[in-house]
Formats: structure tokens, sequence, C-alpha cells
């Protein structure tokens, strides 16, 4: 597991391997099964994560018991609550393995003393933020602005294996839209699918 993560690593800086080993060495393992969660709402946030393999989502549970998703994180990236980590105080977010996953997890002490000791390290780090944050602004654009097709559209375009590893329920619940809704435009684009293999 720690393999894959230093292999990870040195492809994506040019820290040396034994400054990239000392990182993997701080780390955690731990398997996490369907839908075990990782960080409950109303706890501290007290670990980085790297996904090894698998997918997670960090999610928020309205008071009518659904879902609203707002991320997914798949095999080589990362993921926390933001502001519980940075702040600790009890997250707002939930994050749970959407299948059986391996990661990695970092306590926060030492992960800053990583950033300090390792610049290197911080600007890589920076880079990962400034990415989430462009990801993020357009997410909400397509959010505000598309259309439930369109917002499903650019779904399957993003992510096109990640309908076959979750339920429809979880794909409505990124989209921000009903079950019943991602049904019909399913259905639809079925029926345009088998009209067009018709002609």
């Amino acid at each position: 597991m720690h393999t894959d993560f230093e292999n990870y690593l040195a492809q994506q800086t040019d820290l040396p391997q034994e400054t990239i080993r000392y990182i993997s060495s701080l780390a955690t393992a731990r398997r996490a099964h369907r839908n075990e969660a990782l960080l409950n709402a109303g706890e501290v946030c007290r670990h980085k994560i790297f996904i090894v393999s698998g997918l997670l989502r960090t999610y928020h549970i309205k008071p009518d018991g659904n879902e609203h998703i707002l991320q997914f994180s798949n095999q080589h990236t990362w993921t926390l609550d933001v502001e519980s980590y940075d702040k600790q105080i009890a997250s707002l977010v939930n994050i749970a393995a959407v299948e059986n996953s391996e990661v990695l997890m970092w306590k926060k002490p030492d992960f800053d003393l990583l950033l300090r000791d390792i610049p290197e390290l911080k600007q890589f780090s920076e880079r990962l933020i400034s990415r989430n944050i462009y990801s993020n602004r357009n997410r909400i654009l397509t959010i505000l602005s598309g259309t439930p097709e369109e917002r499903y559209a650019d779904f399957v375009d993003a992510f096109p294996d990640y309908l076959s590893r979750m339920p429809l329920r979880m794909v409505a619940g990124y989209l921000g839209i009903s079950l019943k809704t991602l049904t019909r435009i399913r259905h639809a684009q079925q029926q345009r699918e088998a009209g067009i293999m018709d002609k």
C-alpha cells in the first residue's frame, strides 16, 4: 500500500526517494469496507487521507435523511474536511467508502511537520488545493446554471466509470436532483440511444 503511494509521489514531485519514504512512514494504512465511515459529522477531522484504491464520498445528511454529496474522491487523490481539519472544530460532513477502499492517513501534527520541513511537499500540496478550488468552482457553476440533463451529461463525461461503481441515489445526491428525475433522464437517454441504433 505504501509502495503505491511512494510511486505516486515520485511521479508527481521531484522529491528524493528517502524523503518520500519518510513521508510515507508517518502514515497509517487502513482498509475501509463499503459504506464504512472515516469521518462522521460532529467529529473533528484529525487526518489527511490519501486514497490508495477504491472510492470515497464526502456528504451531508439533510433533516429528511437525503444525502447531499459534495465530492467523490477516487484512487490517487486526497480528501479531508478542510474547515474541520484546519480549525480543529466539529465537522458538518461525513466521509465514507463507496466501495471497499484502501487509504493512508496522516495525523494533522505529523502532516503539519512535513509541510514545515519539506518546502516542495508544501508547494505540491498548494497546487492540489488550487486544483480542487477550480474543480469546485466549476461544479458550483454547473449546479447553479445547468439543467438536470446537462448536470448528468457533465457527470458522465467527467466520471465515465462511476455509474457502475455506485447506486443511482448517490449520483442523484451528487447532482442535486431527485432519484426520480435522474431515472427519467437516464430512461430518455436510453430511448434516444435505442432510436439511433435502430436507424
